[in-house]
């Protein structure tokens, strides 16, 4: 069916079931930011692809709204499919609540897939059907009625990491879980994170594409815990670990009727941003629901010394990846028939990656786009978008590696040929912002949004921006993108946590032009401890990336003698870190580009 044809069989049910609309966020049952093929609902319904976004369709109207990072790609793939994009964040455009409230009549039906639905977000979509006087139904999945090839759920298998990757046992990870739940005032905690799962029982799988994360639930109480699992995922090994630590197997999808048995005076710990809509209705009436962050949330997105020394590892491994790919790529494009593309380009890349002792596959899928198409934040080259790398131009890749000691997230923009002055000038702003940033010394207690005007105001100064977050934690084998700390000029509830020590952040700043060229230049960085005085406790960064930026692009006259000494004293670590894995010849390369400026 084209996309035009599923809405009209979505309307269709829609109008045999009496509502009036109909919502598909992207999300799976556990609110995962990347979902499995199974629940890509929302692509299904639009043919919009990327990451993050919500569908709503009434009778005679279907809108798709997503952020700034995939604006350009929302308006190509939505083209001729009738569906209507709401450029999130923009002057005069709605949220989907107040779109919501513009369109619903009088006793409305909402509707919408309550497990896909976060807990929140299914709250005010019950206010605002209210405001009506209508309600939400949220027991039917209408677009599992009309998806006739539907994929099935994932059954690949798990795996488990050895504490000497995760520096921590189960056992002393529920200690301190039990822990914040009595201070919290809570007996009961039900967990559908899956990243947070994953980290307290050091388990890992492959359910969702790029993405070590194994589909599941838990209920923890102060005695126990109960893990929902398809236990033909773990192996005999794991499941009697797992019961060492007093945690017990149920299958999958079991949970949804064993939280109506909890006792009915129970304190429960959930987090409404982690937790869906369907499974929250489920949870006794006469409980006492608190709702905060889980607070694995926290406790992860610390690293210790075990893990930080670990993601190290994997950094100097991932910069030796793709330090030989920028030879490669300087050395052969332009100069092979067929020409490189930007997939045969990323194929290259995880060949690179593949040549290191525990690299387990890409992190995330691989955004390369050459010309024109780096000006698309999230672009993914498929067959028919597929083209060579530019000979005049930028070539922008952001990709990443899984390793068993951590995974990765790097972007480097190649210059070949002639550039424009303003390709030039864009490069070395974007230079500009990610080290003014990576330099940043502050107090403990600054939050993300406080350092990140740092990284803008270069680009600000030349009357451009980027519409993006310039920063986002990184999970240690796990997502990519990890809660609770970001750099964004906008406060976000989600990101208000103070950067901590230990903490690995991203810094990424951009600049696009559309048809044209994009920028993008990304370092990983670790909050360390500074000085401590009678101010208090200062931190700063240590950036944990070792590729070269490509000095091909840079007008050197455009930066500072302190920025100067910055990028110089950035180049002499990676020498010193990569160029003992090389060859002659690749090592005499990469004296060249990481020579002071």
């Amino acid at each position: 069916m084209t996309i035009p044809e599923r809405i009209s069989a979505l309307r269709a049910l829609m109008a045999e079931k009496g509502y009036d609309a109909y919502v598909v966020p992207t999300d799976d049952n556990h609110q995962s930011e990347y979902v499995g093929e199974h629940f890509k609902a929302r692509a299904f319904i639009t043919g919009f692809t990327g990451s993050a976004g919500t569908a709503v369709i009434t009778k005679d109207e279907a809108g798709l709204w997503t952020d700034g990072r995939y604006f350009i790609q929302a308006e190509q793939q939505l083209s001729g499919s009738g569906v209507k994009l709401f450029k999130m964040g923009e002057p005069g455009v709605p949220t989907t609540l107040e779109y919501l409230e513009q369109v619903l009549p009088e006793g409305c039906t909402l509707g919408f897939d309550g497990r896909v639905v976060a807990m929140g977000d299914g709250l005010n979509y019950e206010a605002v059907a209210a405001k009506k006087n209508g309600a939400v139904n949220y027991s039917e999945d209408l677009i599992d009625k009309i998806w006739e090839d539907r994929p099935a759920l994932s059954e690949e298998p798990a795996f488990a990491l050895d504490e000497r990757y995760t520096g921590e046992s189960t056992a002393s990870k529920l200690a301190r879980v039990r822990q914040a739940m009595k201070e919290a005032g809570a007996d009961t905690h039900v967990i559908a994170a899956l990243d947070d799962i994953c980290w307290i029982t050091n388990l890992r799988g492959n359910d969702i594409e790029f993405f070590p994360l194994l589909l599941s639930y838990a209920v923890i109480t102060m005695d126990d815990m109960k893990l929902y699992i398809d236990e033909r995922k773990l192996t005999d090994e794991m499941k009697e670990n797992l019961a060492k630590d007093n945690i017990s197997l149920r299958p999958y999808n079991a949970i949804y009727e064993d939280v109506k048995e909890l006792p009915a005076d129970a304190s429960i710990l959930v987090d409404s941003a982690r937790l869906n809509y369907a499974l929250y209705n489920n949870l006794p009436k006469t409980a006492k629901v608190i709702d905060q962050m889980n607070p694995t949330v926290v406790m992860k997105a610390v690293k210790n010394d075990v893990e930080l020394k670990n993601i190290i590892n994997a950094h100097v491994k991932d910069g030796v990846a793709v330090t030989r790919f920028m030879y490669w790529l300087k050395k052969n494009v332009g100069k092979t028939e067929p020409p490189i593309t930007e997939i045969s380009a990323a194929e290259k890349l995880d060949e690179f990656r593949k040549e290191q002792e525990g690299y387990l596959w890409q992190s995330f899928e691989p955004i390369c786009g050459s010309g024109e198409h780096g000006a698309i934040v999230h672009y993914a080259a498929t067959p028919e978008t597929n083209i060579p790398v530019v000979t005049d131009g930028l070539f922008l890749t952001d990709t990443g590696g899984g390793y068993i000691e951590g995974s990765t997230d790097i972007t480097r923009t190649f210059a070949f040929g002639n550039l424009t002055q303003e390709m030039k000038e864009d490069f070395t702003t974007v230079l500009q912002c990610n080290m003014h940033l990576a330099n940043a010394v502050f107090l403990e207690g600054t939050a993300g949004y406080n350092l990140d005007v740092l990284a803008r105001m270069p680009a600000w100064k030349r009357g451009k921006n980027f519409n993006h977050g310039t920063g986002h934690g990184v999970g240690y084998l796990m997502n990519i993108h990890e809660a609770p700390c970001g750099f964004r000029c906008a406060i976000r509830a989600h990101e208000k946590q103070p950067l901590m020590p230990g903490l690995v952040i991203t810094d990424e700043p951009g600049i696009y032009i559309e048809g044209s060229h994009g920028v993008r230049t990304e370092n990983e960085l670790v909050v360390r401890k500074g000085e401590k005085n009678e101010y208090g406790q200062f931190l700063y960064f240590e950036p944990i990336t070792y590729v070269p930026i490509d000095l091909d692009a840079i007008i050197p006259e455009m930066l500072t003698e302190e920025d100067k000494e910055q990028l110089n004293s950035y180049h002499a670590k990676v020498y010193e870190i990569v160029a003992p894995h090389l060859n002659d010849e690749e090592r005499e390369w990469l004296k060249e580009y990481t020579r002071a400026i």
